[in-house]
């Protein structure tokens, strides 16, 4: 059984993927956690296997919701030591054909939640001179992705957040990584309408949820600013930045007209 340096965790998203496998790890290392979603049904479920988890319903998109996790982040009583944001979601698309509310709300989720749940979790955790922030990225975060355009973008400014804190808190004790996983099977790709990606990549480009989850709990645990699971994203992740950008940008193009 893994073991973690963390005595107690808050994971959003957690009722299904990336969210749902960290609860898991989490429980199973005996680790008291507060799962949050809004699936109040899946997320009792975890808690009847973990005695020690504790429910926190909440839709991150209200502002009452948002509220609510962030109060208990900052709570003094029972400190939280590991914050994860995994909570968020992904539309494919032309951009322009895309209902703008629905853009509103993805940006509203990936961005502005996690960037005010990332602060409610260093003001809690840096007087402490203690804690862990865990925020789910993606590899597409490293280059443009049409169709995924505003995704793409939304995990841009959740890596370059994220390895801008862990500089920021870098010698206080408290520890910031991004992480950045590549294609993952998990719900993201039915809410995401990329359900074709399944039969367009092959089999050994997926990743395991599982081990998604394990690699992020490992390198947050280590101090990671980049946490990258997976060899072949690794390698993608390392060329990004010295690639052309247009060079990336129109491979980028030429892949996501394959999914149909």
């Amino acid at each position: 059984m893994e073991t973690y340096p963390f005595t107690s965790a808050l994971v959003t998203g957690a009722s299904s993927g990336i969210g749902e496998a960290m609860a898991h790890l989490l429980g199973q290392a005996g680790i008291p956690t507060v799962v949050v979603a809004r699936r109040t049904d899946r997320l009792e479920e975890l808690a009847k296997r973990y005695p020690s988890f504790e429910v926190l319903s909440a839709d991150l998109n209200s502002a009452e919701g948002l509220a609510a996790v962030e109060q208990r982040i900052l709570s003094v009583t029972s400190p939280i030591d590991l914050v994860v944001n995994n909570a968020g979601f992904g539309t494919s698309g032309l951009f322009h054909e895309i209902e703008p509310d629905r853009l509103h709300d993805e940006i509203s989720l990936n961005v502005q939640a996690l960037t005010r749940l990332s602060n409610a979790a260093l003001r809690a955790m840096l007087p402490r001179g203690r804690g862990f922030l865990l925020n789910v990225s993606s590899v597409a975060s490293f280059q443009a992705a049409p169709r995924l355009a505003v995704y793409a973008a939304t995990k841009a400014y959740v890596t370059s957040l994220t390895e801008s804190l862990h500089e920021e808190v870098r010698g206080t004790g408290v520890h910031v990584t991004a992480l950045c996983p590549g294609l993952t099977k998990t719900e993201f790709q039915s809410v995401s309408s990329t359900e074709a990606y399944a039969t367009s990549f092959p089999g050994f480009v997926w990743l395991k949820v599982d081990e998604v989850a394990a690699a992020g709990l490992a390198d947050v645990a280590k101090g990671k600013a980049l946490s990258v699971p997976g060899a072949i994203y690794k390698g993608l992740a390392s060329i990004a930045g010295v690639t052309p950008r247009g060079l990336t940008r129109r491979l980028s193009s030429m892949v996501q007209r394959n999914p149909k």
